[in-house]
């Protein structure tokens, strides 16, 4: 399994997300985007997918990036993230609508171990 308990519990938790793409020709893009996980694939969709720079970016380099991020408290402070970074790949959904699917190659994690305070090594991990 790719993603710990705590990862999925709180991915499977939230709804929206930022994208971050590159083009063929290095442009970067970040964008906001609903999402959902399908096992251990992050898919994510739109309303009109085919027509966004994250479409064409993921078909020119087949990569992107997510980050899901929350503030569990302000005070005290505790902010809580998952980044997947890794290959992904244009498919569609079981509507016939267009997604973009992401392979975790690595993840990041922050703020969902005891306390809210994980290790500096649980922080980040290779998952190939």
């Amino acid at each position: 399994m790719i993603f710990s308990d705590s990862e999925l519990e709180y991915l499977q938790s939230q709804r929206l997300a930022r994208i971050a793409t590159v083009s063929g020709n290095g442009e970067p893009d970040v964008a906001p985007v609903g999402f959902r996980m399908d096992g251990d694939t992050v898919v994510v969709g739109g309303l009109d997918l085919t027509k966004t720079r994250k479409y064409y970016n993921v078909k020119a380099t087949g990569r992107a990036s997510l980050v899901v991020d929350d503030l569990a408290s302000v005070d005290p402070w505790q902010p809580r993230l998952v980044k997947v970074t890794g290959t992904a790949e244009l498919g569609t959904d079981d509507r016939g609508k267009p997604t973009i699917r992401i392979q975790p190659e690595t993840v990041w994690s922050f703020g969902l171990g005891e306390g809210g305070r994980p290790g500096f090594g649980e922080m980040k991990r290779d998952v190939r």
